[in-house]
């Protein structure tokens, strides 16, 4: 079995989801997700620098697409329009992982550690899509609170499709950003 490249990758992400469903996060150690996933403990530490980071693997590719699709949206677009764009052109990334997702999302809730690592990935990637809203000419101010707000619009979407994705995750981006302009525009 390959100890390293991307089927490892995902071996180990299988097995660590499936570990802090079965024992929970605290009680599963990296080498017990080493061990389940069929390699040594230090190819546990060349994918990964902890037990958390698993869980939260691919964000950065995530938050460098979404910056792309804001950066290339409409130039008549606001920039709500834009996130709203950037969000919906990510939702196939997400039901790809639909069952995993619904697993991860229950782990990080049952785990305040993981629900604060939580919080910080969310505003690295606002961070991320403040600066293509900046870079489409978004004031500062402007592309700060839009990318927060952007962002928990987009959260709220893909926990409430993770619970009962019976709908595309595109419609559930909708409502929430229907939702969105019917409050701020009320």
């Amino acid at each position: 079995m390959p100890r390293s490249g991307a089927a490892a990758r995902q071996r180990l992400q299988q097995a660590a989801l499936e570990l802090y469903t079965e024992i929970g996060y605290d009680s599963t150690t990296t080498a017990q997700i080493a061990d389940r996933a069929g390699v040594n403990h230090r190819t546990f530490f060349r994918h990964f620098p902890d037990k958390r980071e698993v869980l939260f693997d691919g964000e950065d590719a995530l938050a460098a697409s979404l910056a792309e699709a804001v950066r290339n949206a409409p130039d008549t677009a606001t920039p709500m329009q834009a996130l709203h764009t950037a969000f919906r052109a990510s939702a196939h990334v997400l039901e790809a992982n639909e069952a995993s997702g619904a697993r991860r999302l229950r782990v990080i809730a049952a785990t305040p550690a993981l629900a604060e690592r939580d919080l910080a990935k969310g505003a690295a990637v606002a961070s991320v899509l403040a600066e293509a809203l900046r870079a489409r000419g978004t004031s500062d101010e402007e592309a700060g609170l839009a990318s927060v707000v952007g962002w928990a619009t987009f959260h709220r979407a893909a926990s409430l499709w993770l619970t009962g994705p019976e709908r595309p995750l595109t419609v559930h981006i909708d409502e929430a950003f229907d939702l969105l302009d019917a409050l701020t525009t009320s």
